[in-house]
Protein backbone atom coordinates (compact mmCIF):
# COMPACT_ATOMS: atom_id res chain seq x y z
CA UNK A 1 0.00 0.00 0.00
CA UNK A 2 2.13 2.93 -1.28
CA UNK A 3 0.17 5.66 0.51
CA UNK A 4 0.74 3.88 3.83
CA UNK A 5 4.49 3.49 3.34
CA UNK A 6 4.77 7.11 2.24
CA UNK A 7 2.81 8.32 5.27
CA UNK A 8 4.81 6.15 7.69
CA UNK A 9 8.07 7.60 6.36
CA UNK A 10 6.82 11.18 6.24
CA UNK A 11 5.25 10.93 9.69
CA UNK A 12 8.48 9.64 11.21
CA UNK A 13 10.58 12.34 9.53
CA UNK A 14 8.20 15.13 10.56
CA UNK A 15 7.55 14.06 14.16
CA UNK A 16 10.44 11.79 15.06
CA UNK A 17 7.83 9.24 16.12
CA UNK A 18 7.50 5.72 14.72
CA UNK A 19 4.33 4.42 13.07
CA UNK A 20 3.06 0.98 12.10
CA UNK A 21 -0.22 -0.36 10.72
CA UNK A 22 -0.94 -3.79 12.20
CA UNK A 23 -3.80 -6.34 12.02
CA UNK A 24 -6.70 -5.78 14.45
CA UNK A 25 -6.16 -8.89 16.56
CA UNK A 26 -3.80 -9.11 19.53
CA UNK A 27 -0.24 -9.89 18.37
CA UNK A 28 1.11 -13.39 19.01
CA UNK A 29 4.64 -12.03 19.02
CA UNK A 30 6.15 -8.59 19.41
CA UNK A 31 6.08 -6.58 16.19
CA UNK A 32 8.84 -4.19 15.12
CA UNK A 33 8.29 -0.69 13.77
CA UNK A 34 11.01 -1.30 11.17
CA UNK A 35 13.65 1.29 10.35
CA UNK A 36 11.74 3.95 12.29
CA UNK A 37 11.78 2.00 15.54
CA UNK A 38 13.21 3.56 18.69
CA UNK A 39 16.80 2.26 19.03
CA UNK A 40 16.37 1.64 22.75
CA UNK A 41 13.23 -0.44 22.17
CA UNK A 42 14.97 -2.48 19.48
CA UNK A 43 17.86 -3.30 21.83
CA UNK A 44 15.67 -4.16 24.80
CA UNK A 45 13.44 -6.35 22.63
CA UNK A 46 16.46 -8.58 22.12
CA UNK A 47 16.24 -9.69 25.75
CA UNK A 48 13.77 -12.31 26.98
CA UNK A 49 12.25 -10.07 29.66
CA UNK A 50 12.13 -7.00 27.40
CA UNK A 51 10.52 -8.85 24.51
CA UNK A 52 7.86 -10.39 26.76
CA UNK A 53 7.10 -7.04 28.46
CA UNK A 54 6.90 -5.26 25.11
CA UNK A 55 4.55 -7.90 23.69
CA UNK A 56 2.35 -7.58 26.76
CA UNK A 57 2.11 -3.79 26.31
CA UNK A 58 1.33 -4.09 22.59
CA UNK A 59 -1.31 -6.77 23.22
CA UNK A 60 -2.96 -4.69 25.95
CA UNK A 61 -3.15 -1.64 23.70
CA UNK A 62 -4.57 -3.70 20.84
CA UNK A 63 -7.13 -5.25 23.16
CA UNK A 64 -8.28 -1.88 24.50
CA UNK A 65 -8.42 -0.34 21.01
CA UNK A 66 -10.58 -3.21 19.78
CA UNK A 67 -12.85 -3.13 22.83
CA UNK A 68 -13.38 0.64 23.02
CA UNK A 69 -12.92 1.45 19.30
CA UNK A 70 -11.13 4.66 20.17
CA UNK A 71 -7.64 6.05 20.69
CA UNK A 72 -5.69 4.34 23.47
CA UNK A 73 -2.35 5.23 25.05
CA UNK A 74 -0.30 3.55 27.74
CA UNK A 75 3.16 3.39 29.27
CA UNK A 76 5.41 0.40 28.60
CA UNK A 77 7.49 -1.16 31.37
CA UNK A 78 10.40 1.21 30.51
CA UNK A 79 8.23 4.32 30.86
CA UNK A 80 7.74 5.08 27.15
CA UNK A 81 4.32 6.11 25.85
CA UNK A 82 2.69 4.02 23.13
CA UNK A 83 -0.47 4.86 21.17
CA UNK A 84 -3.08 2.74 19.37
CA UNK A 85 -5.66 4.16 16.92
CA UNK A 86 -8.25 1.69 15.53
CA UNK A 87 -9.14 1.85 11.82
CA UNK A 88 -12.86 1.16 11.40
CA UNK A 89 -14.75 0.26 8.24
CA UNK A 90 -18.47 -0.34 8.41
CA UNK A 91 -18.30 -0.24 12.19
CA UNK A 92 -15.74 -3.06 12.21
CA UNK A 93 -12.18 -2.85 13.55
CA UNK A 94 -10.05 -3.80 10.51
CA UNK A 95 -6.58 -2.59 11.53
CA UNK A 96 -4.72 -0.55 14.16
CA UNK A 97 -2.26 2.31 13.79
CA UNK A 98 0.43 1.86 16.44
CA UNK A 99 2.79 4.69 17.32
CA UNK A 100 4.77 6.23 20.17
CA UNK A 101 7.94 4.87 21.80
CA UNK A 102 8.53 8.35 23.26
CA UNK A 103 8.93 9.87 26.72
CA UNK A 104 6.48 12.31 28.23
CA UNK A 105 9.17 13.73 30.55
CA UNK A 106 12.94 13.79 30.71
CA UNK A 107 14.23 10.40 31.91
CA UNK A 108 16.63 10.19 34.85
CA UNK A 109 19.59 7.96 35.67
CA UNK A 110 17.45 6.34 38.35
CA UNK A 111 14.81 5.52 35.70
CA UNK A 112 17.40 3.76 33.58
CA UNK A 113 18.81 1.81 36.54
CA UNK A 114 15.29 0.56 37.33
CA UNK A 115 14.89 -0.61 33.73
CA UNK A 116 18.18 -2.51 33.97
CA UNK A 117 16.96 -4.20 37.15
CA UNK A 118 13.76 -5.30 35.44
CA UNK A 119 15.75 -6.73 32.52
CA UNK A 120 17.49 -9.03 35.01
CA UNK A 121 20.90 -8.81 33.39
CA UNK A 122 19.64 -9.52 29.91
CA UNK A 123 22.00 -6.97 28.32
CA UNK A 124 25.68 -7.56 27.72
CA UNK A 125 28.07 -4.74 28.69
CA UNK A 126 28.36 -3.33 25.19
CA UNK A 127 24.57 -3.65 24.70
CA UNK A 128 23.97 -1.89 28.00
CA UNK A 129 26.15 1.00 26.88
CA UNK A 130 24.24 1.30 23.59
CA UNK A 131 20.91 0.99 25.40
CA UNK A 132 21.83 3.74 27.85
CA UNK A 133 22.79 6.07 25.00
CA UNK A 134 19.59 5.29 23.06
CA UNK A 135 17.47 5.64 26.20
CA UNK A 136 18.59 9.19 26.86
CA UNK A 137 18.40 10.10 23.16
CA UNK A 138 14.72 9.10 23.02
CA UNK A 139 12.64 12.16 22.21
CA UNK A 140 10.52 13.79 24.90
CA UNK A 141 7.07 14.85 23.68
CA UNK A 142 5.17 17.44 25.76
CA UNK A 143 1.39 17.19 26.09
CA UNK A 144 0.46 19.76 23.41
CA UNK A 145 2.74 18.12 20.85
CA UNK A 146 1.48 14.65 21.77
CA UNK A 147 -2.09 15.81 21.25
CA UNK A 148 -1.16 17.16 17.81
CA UNK A 149 0.50 13.83 16.92
CA UNK A 150 -2.59 11.91 18.04
CA UNK A 151 -4.80 14.19 15.94
CA UNK A 152 -2.68 13.45 12.86
CA UNK A 153 -2.99 9.72 13.55
CA UNK A 154 -6.76 9.91 14.01
CA UNK A 155 -7.13 11.81 10.73
CA UNK A 156 -4.92 9.33 8.89
CA UNK A 157 -6.84 6.38 10.35
CA UNK A 158 -10.03 7.91 8.97
CA UNK A 159 -8.43 8.45 5.55
CA UNK A 160 -7.36 4.79 5.49
CA UNK A 161 -10.93 3.76 6.37
CA UNK A 162 -12.34 6.03 3.65
CA UNK A 163 -9.95 4.63 1.03
CA UNK A 164 -10.87 1.08 2.00
CA UNK A 165 -14.59 1.90 1.86
CA UNK A 166 -14.27 3.39 -1.62
CA UNK A 167 -12.38 0.31 -2.77
CA UNK A 168 -15.11 -1.88 -1.29
CA UNK A 169 -17.80 0.06 -3.14
CA UNK A 170 -16.05 -0.04 -6.52
CA UNK A 171 -16.67 -2.65 -9.20
CA UNK A 172 -13.92 -5.10 -10.11
CA UNK A 173 -13.25 -6.85 -13.41
CA UNK A 174 -13.77 -10.33 -11.98
CA UNK A 175 -17.26 -9.80 -10.54
CA UNK A 176 -20.48 -10.92 -12.22
CA UNK A 177 -21.94 -8.44 -14.78
CA UNK A 178 -25.23 -8.37 -12.87
CA UNK A 179 -23.44 -7.21 -9.71
CA UNK A 180 -21.40 -4.60 -11.60
CA UNK A 181 -24.53 -3.30 -13.30
CA UNK A 182 -26.37 -3.09 -9.98
CA UNK A 183 -23.49 -1.24 -8.33
CA UNK A 184 -23.34 1.27 -11.14
CA UNK A 185 -27.09 1.81 -10.99
CA UNK A 186 -27.01 2.39 -7.22
CA UNK A 187 -24.12 4.85 -7.47
CA UNK A 188 -25.95 6.83 -10.15
CA UNK A 189 -29.23 6.92 -8.19
CA UNK A 190 -28.02 6.89 -4.56
CA UNK A 191 -29.55 10.31 -3.88
CA UNK A 192 -33.00 9.11 -4.93
CA UNK A 193 -35.61 6.80 -3.43
CA UNK A 194 -34.28 3.42 -4.49
CA UNK A 195 -36.32 0.21 -4.38
CA UNK A 196 -34.90 -3.27 -4.88
CA UNK A 197 -37.59 -4.02 -7.48
CA UNK A 198 -36.31 -1.12 -9.55
CA UNK A 199 -32.79 -2.56 -9.49
CA UNK A 200 -34.03 -6.06 -10.29
CA UNK A 201 -35.83 -4.70 -13.33
CA UNK A 202 -32.67 -2.87 -14.42
CA UNK A 203 -30.38 -5.93 -14.14
CA UNK A 204 -33.09 -8.35 -15.33
CA UNK A 205 -32.70 -10.87 -12.51
CA UNK A 206 -34.94 -12.58 -9.98
CA UNK A 207 -34.89 -11.43 -6.38
CA UNK A 208 -33.54 -14.74 -5.04
CA UNK A 209 -30.80 -15.08 -7.67
CA UNK A 210 -29.74 -11.43 -7.39
CA UNK A 211 -29.58 -11.30 -3.58
CA UNK A 212 -27.60 -14.55 -3.39
CA UNK A 213 -25.20 -13.44 -6.14
CA UNK A 214 -24.72 -9.95 -4.68
CA UNK A 215 -23.97 -11.21 -1.16
CA UNK A 216 -21.51 -13.82 -2.47
CA UNK A 217 -19.72 -11.25 -4.64
CA UNK A 218 -19.55 -8.31 -2.20
CA UNK A 219 -19.78 -9.90 1.24
CA UNK A 220 -22.73 -7.65 2.12
CA UNK A 221 -26.45 -7.52 1.44
CA UNK A 222 -27.82 -5.18 -1.20
CA UNK A 223 -29.37 -3.00 1.52
CA UNK A 224 -25.99 -2.69 3.29
CA UNK A 225 -24.33 -1.75 0.02
CA UNK A 226 -26.88 1.00 -0.70
CA UNK A 227 -26.38 2.38 2.82
CA UNK A 228 -22.59 2.48 2.38
CA UNK A 229 -22.82 4.15 -1.03
CA UNK A 230 -25.05 6.82 0.47
CA UNK A 231 -22.65 7.27 3.39
CA UNK A 232 -19.76 7.76 0.93
CA UNK A 233 -21.83 10.38 -0.90
CA UNK A 234 -22.59 12.05 2.43
CA UNK A 235 -18.88 12.12 3.32
CA UNK A 236 -18.13 14.15 0.20
CA UNK A 237 -21.03 16.50 0.86
CA UNK A 238 -19.90 17.06 4.45
CA UNK A 239 -16.70 18.60 3.10
CA UNK A 240 -18.75 21.57 1.92
CA UNK A 241 -19.11 23.84 4.98
CA UNK A 242 -22.00 25.73 3.37
CA UNK A 243 -24.25 22.65 3.45
CA UNK A 244 -26.37 22.03 6.53
CA UNK A 245 -26.62 18.48 7.89
CA UNK A 246 -30.28 18.33 6.82
CA UNK A 247 -29.26 19.17 3.24
CA UNK A 248 -26.60 16.45 3.30
CA UNK A 249 -29.14 13.94 4.61
CA UNK A 250 -31.62 14.28 1.76
CA UNK A 251 -29.02 14.90 -0.97
CA UNK A 252 -27.39 11.58 -0.13
CA UNK A 253 -30.68 9.67 -0.24
CA UNK A 254 -31.53 9.17 3.43
CA UNK A 255 -35.14 9.50 4.48
CA UNK A 256 -34.60 11.21 7.83
CA UNK A 257 -31.94 12.76 10.03
CA UNK A 258 -32.20 10.05 12.76
CA UNK A 259 -31.78 7.32 10.12
CA UNK A 260 -28.80 9.15 8.62
CA UNK A 261 -27.12 9.63 11.99
CA UNK A 262 -27.61 5.97 12.91
CA UNK A 263 -26.34 4.53 9.60
CA UNK A 264 -23.45 7.00 9.34
CA UNK A 265 -22.18 6.23 12.84
CA UNK A 266 -22.49 2.49 12.23
CA UNK A 267 -20.51 2.67 8.98
CA UNK A 268 -17.92 5.31 9.91
CA UNK A 269 -17.58 4.83 13.66
CA UNK A 270 -18.46 8.41 14.55
CA UNK A 271 -21.37 10.86 14.12
CA UNK A 272 -21.45 12.97 10.93
CA UNK A 273 -20.75 16.20 12.86
CA UNK A 274 -17.61 14.65 14.38
CA UNK A 275 -16.51 13.41 10.95
CA UNK A 276 -16.94 16.89 9.48
CA UNK A 277 -14.91 18.43 12.32
CA UNK A 278 -12.20 15.80 11.95
CA UNK A 279 -11.71 16.41 8.23
CA UNK A 280 -11.68 20.17 8.70
CA UNK A 281 -8.70 19.70 11.00
CA UNK A 282 -6.89 17.54 8.43
CA UNK A 283 -3.85 19.18 6.79
CA UNK A 284 -4.94 17.82 3.38
CA UNK A 285 -8.16 19.83 3.35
Amino acid sequence: MPVLRHYEESFQKATGVSLKLVPPHEPKQRFSYGHGENAFCALVAGTAVGCEACLEAQARLQQNAAKKLGMQQAYCFAGLTEIAIPVQVGGKHVATLMSGQVFRREPTQRDFEMVLEMLEGGLEKDQEKKARKAYFETIVVPLDRLQAIIQLLVVFAQHLADDFSRHLMASVDSEHPIVSSAKKFVQEHAGEVLALEEVLQHVKASRFHFCKLFKKSTGMTFTEYVARVRVEKAKNLLLDPSLRISEVVFASGFGSIPQFNSVFKRCVGMPPTAYRSLLRSSPVH
